[in-house]
């Protein structure tokens, strides 16, 4: 069995932790790989996490859930099932801490449950021109500015059904919504339903409530046609685009999966009481 190994090495002991996985997994007869980008002493190296992911059976990543967050995308789109070590301070989607690497071995023999869970696809329309995203979290239209808020406008199936005056939006997928949406009021949604999460960032309105779409929902936002603000989307806090009021926004299920990794099973609620007393 490939096993891809992937480490973020700004986490405090994450290469101890890295060796603890080797020396679970090695003598089990798994082949560990890991990339150029973050090279593992005791694994096969190859040249992209891309490549590595591609070429597993599973990937271990091993960081925070930002880490997960990165990789989850090449994961879903090659099919591989994801397992996450926690080194950061929440870890709602690691299963592992770093003390429970002796559950590995349940990976050569099987002995885990596979989680899947529904990603969203963006896409951008931009003079005539058409980019397409997934959010493992979510896509946030947000302002630039600090100074004024933004008029936006959702439509479902070609017509509108809500408008904000805000901050800026966000459309979340229910891994998601502990995440920034949690932060800006959301609602906590179990991780494995199916569902499109709308929250407003800091609305200027009594009225403004978040929304939850059912998963075949098919969405549409846009800046209101009279602002001039610069905005941008940002998709799980890593690709940011300039949003103007002449482009639109798609929010739909993606066809693809992120199949997450059960190796100790863990009441969602009582993770979650456990993970926000930390704070």
């Amino acid at each position: 069995m490939k096993i891809a190994l992937i480490v973020n090495n700004n986490k405090t002991r994450a290469l101890e932790t890295a060796q603890s996985v080797i020396r679970e997994l090695t003598p089990l007869g798994a082949q560990l790989l890991s990339s150029a980008e973050c090279p593992v002493d005791g694994t096969t190296v190859m040249d992209s996490t891309e490549d590595v992911i591609r070429a597993c059976d599973i990937a271990v990543t091993v960081g925070g859930d930002g880490t997960i967050i990165h990789n989850a995308k090449y994961a879903a789109r090659f099919s591989k099932p994801l397992l996450g070590i926690n080194l950061g301070r929440v870890g709602f989607v690691a299963n592992l801490e770093p003390d429970e690497t002796c559950e590995l071995k349940k990976l050569m023999t099987g002995d885990y449950r596979i989680q899947k869970r529904m990603l969203l696809d963006i896409a951008v329309l931009q003079n005539g021109e058409e980019q397409h995203f997934t959010a493992v979290n979510e896509a946030v239209l947000h302002r630039d500015s600090l100074a004024n808020m933004v008029d936006m406008s959702v439509e479902l199936d070609g017509e509108r059904i809500i408008s904000y005056r805000a901050d800026g939006m966000m459309f979340s997928t229910p891994t998601g919504s502990t995440a920034y949406s949690f932060s800006a009021g959301g609602p906590v949604i179990e991780p494995d339903l199916r569902c499109i999460l709308l929250t407003p960032v800091c609305p200027h309105a009594l009225s403004s409530r978040q929304v939850v779409f059912g998963e075949d929902a098919v969405l549409s936002a846009r800046v209101h046609p009279m602002s001039t603000l610069r905005c941008y989307l940002t998709v799980d806090g890593q690709n940011h685009i300039p949003i103007s009021s002449d482009d639109i926004i798609k929010v739909k299920r993606s066809p693809e999966e992120l199949q997450m990794i059960i190796l100790k099973e863990k009441n969602f609620y009582t993770l979650l009481n456990e993970k926000l007393k930390e704070f």
